[in-house]
């Protein structure tokens, strides 16, 4: 399948809900007939499952028969269609021809002409020189020249570029790399790293397996890496690297060079492992880290807490976050980033622990001269989100009265079973069990009945007797409801008082982010809320990592609070502008003052969840046709 309908089947498995041809055509920058096309190509390669769902509603994922065609593709053999496949196909082909392949032999086997190869071979001349290789051109012959680390590091990236998002499948490993029993060997292999007492990253193991499939599979074809005998290699590398080496002869009844066992391994330690499992935290600061790494980071800690007003003094966490950083800061210098499947997740769902992790990735980038990128940020986002949950910074318990006519004890057990299900989440303030309820007198945030109310209230759940599991179901959402309205109250008189009818525009284009940014921060400018370097740091902090934090809105800043007042510039459009790699039908910038401070974490936040639900955005974007239409629907919105 071409890259398109690859992507148009990604966002159909994002959503439970319909989706309709306009909504998938703005997320993908092409037509509605483009996608009705898509739509249509996918059917008839999927018969006879019906992959995508369609209806007056719009498209929806089969998710059974979705999996069952994936799994299809994969075991079908099929000449490379699509151009990313062919450019794949040549770079393997390649690897493998010591000798070169001929331009004509590759047209004749992907059954394409002369001219389409010579194509895809100048695609094929960026992806290897990007790996530090060159392709060497001698009359039709072409060939790799580069070292055999580059190789692979090629294979690498473009096998990571042929999997479906997320977590690298194994199977899909083993088959590429005809290395069987490799589910077998990660268990063996996680046994052997923690009972060397070392936390096993699971989000990264399949990438170093990855790498671990290729040197086998390459070692067999007589293709192994230089010897580099000036690298020292520690104790710890040379200790893994022997219980790697039984290992791997083990599972695969193959033998790896010294060498490349200290390769494998050196990239477990940085991108798989963090020391210290069971040992106290000064042992571990002591044993492991740098006294002047540590203590910088504890003062970008600081640094954080200041600009944030969150408590990041804890010793714990800085030194787990330090261990965290030296690894990255050994894989950016090899230019040999851990990809990190839960990006857009963490992007999306928890903004502001994102833009934490993006300043100090910035503090780190600024001490070490590195570039860090997104997946990276994300890794510190998980260390940082993880602390902040352990600590409990905000009590979110819901309040909640139970009725229950009384009955012997239905409603003492009803009670308790409440409170053992959900009791973190929810706070019981009375219990009432009596028929006759004075409802309106119930002021608790949810009501949890075993009898129908006379009149429907949004907060009222009704449930059996003897609660069932569709019971709790409902009570989670109800609590969840509540939060949502109850975060949106918090911020709605606040935010609003951000926006300004100076700064607001419909239909605004611009072609690129820079750009926009700078046309919106004009207008900031013009009426004295920021200066120009203010404009400069919010462009500077968007060249780190994109602020499309949502499919449909992108929040630029500085991370600087330099603002005279704090304020929102914003820019709704009916025509989606690629941000990043996303799409998006709204751009704020925000700026901040120095006495902001203390609200930007619930704004940011609160600004991204209002405008992360599509239906609200397109409904915003319909009928926001100037500033006083805007802040209705805006309030509709956070009402609701």
């Amino acid at each position: 399948m071409s890259e398109k309908y690859e992507r148009l089947l990604e966002y159909l498995a994002e959503s439970d809900e319909w989706m309709t041809a306009g909504e998938l055509a703005d997320r993908l920058g092409v037509s509605t007939r483009s996608v009705r096309s898509y739509v249509t190509s996918v059917k008839t390669a999927a018969k006879p499952l019906e992959v995508i769902a369609s209806s007056t509603s719009g498209y929806r994922l089969n998710r059974e028969a979705y999996a069952t065609f994936r799994a299809e593709l994969r075991t079908r053999e099929t000449e490379p269609g699509s151009p990313r496949e062919r450019v794949h196909f040549i770079i393997r082909g390649l690897g493998d021809a010591l000798d070169g392949l001929d331009v004509y032999d590759l047209a004749a086997s992907m059954f394409v002409s002369e001219s389409t190869v010579e194509a895809d071979l100048r695609k094929v001349k960026l992806l290897v020189e990007e790996a530090g290789l060159a392709l060497v051109r001698r009359g039709s012959m072409v060939s790799l020249a580069g070292t055999e680390l580059n190789r692979r590091r090629l294979l690498s990236r473009i096998f990571r570029d042929e999997s479906a998002q997320g977590f690298l499948d194994l199977e899909n490993i083993q088959r590429e790399f005809s290395s069987k029993n490799l589910g077998a060997f990660k268990s063996d292999l996680i046994a052997m790293l923690d009972g060397n007492g070392f936390f096993v990253n699971e989000y990264s193991i399949n990438n170093v397996l990855l790498h671990i499939a290729i040197a086998v599979d390459r070692v067999s074809k007589k293709q192994s890496i230089d010897p580099d005998d000036g690298v020292p290699v520690s104790d710890a590398i040379r200790a893994i690297a022997a219980q790697l080496d039984g290992l791997i002869r083990s599972h695969f009844q193959a033998a790896l060079s010294p060498r490349e066992l200290a390769y494998l391994s050196v990239l477990l330690t940085t991108r798989v492992l963090t020391p210290g499992h069971d040992e106290p935290t000064e042992s571990i600061a002591h044993n492991y880290l740098a006294g002047d790494d540590l203590e910088a980071m504890r003062r970008i800690a600081r640094l954080a807490s200041d600009e944030y007003l969150v408590d990041l003094d804890d010793e714990d966490f800085i030194v787990r976050l330090s261990l965290h950083v030296r690894n990255l800061v050994a894989r950016a210098h090899e230019n040999s980033y851990s990809r990190n499947p839960m990006t857009r997740s963490i992007k999306g769902s928890f903004p502001m622990i994102y833009e934490l992790a993006v300043f100090i990735a910035s503090q780190v980038q600024r001490r070490e001269g590195i570039v860090i990128n997104d997946d990276e940020i994300a890794y510190i986002a998980l260390h940082v989100g993880s602390y902040l949950e352990r600590t409990s910074l905000r009590d979110e318990r819901v309040s909640c009265a139970i009725v229950c006519p009384g009955y012997y004890d239905m409603h003492v057990i009803l009670r308790d079973k409440l409170v053992a299900e959900l009791g973190a989440e929810l706070q019981v303030d009375v219990v009432i069990t009596r028929a006759d309820v004075d409802w309106s007198a119930l002021s608790s945030d949810i009501v949890v009945t075993t009898i129908q109310a006379p009149t429907a209230r949004d907060n009222v759940v009704v449930i059996q007797p003897f609660l069932t599991a569709v019971d709790f179901e409902a009570i989670r959402r109800a609590i969840a409801t509540v939060r949502r309205h109850r975060r949106r109250m918090q911020i709605k008189d606040e935010l609003l008082q951000y926006f300004d009818e100076r700064l607001f525009a419909r239909n605004l284009a611009a072609p690129s982010e820079a750009e926009m940014i700078r046309t919106l921060g004009d207008a900031m400018v013009g009426i004295g809320v920021i200066d120009e370097s203010y404009v400069e740091g919010a462009i500077e902090r968007e060249r780190m990592s994109s602020t499309a934090f949502t499919d449909t809105i992108a929040v630029p800043h500085a991370m600087a609070m330099s603002a005279s007042r704090t304020a929102i510039s914003i820019v709704i459009n009916e025509t989606p502008m690629a941000w990043g790699d996303n799409r998006v039908n709204v751009i704020a910038l925000i700026a901040f003052s120095e006495s902001g401070r203390k609200a930007f974490q619930h704004v940011f936040d609160q600004l991204v969840e209002v405008f992360s639900d599509r239906d609200d955005v397109q409904r915003i974007v319909k009928r926001a046709v100037d500033f006083p239409s805007f802040i209705d629907e805006l309030v509709h919105v956070m009402d609701t």
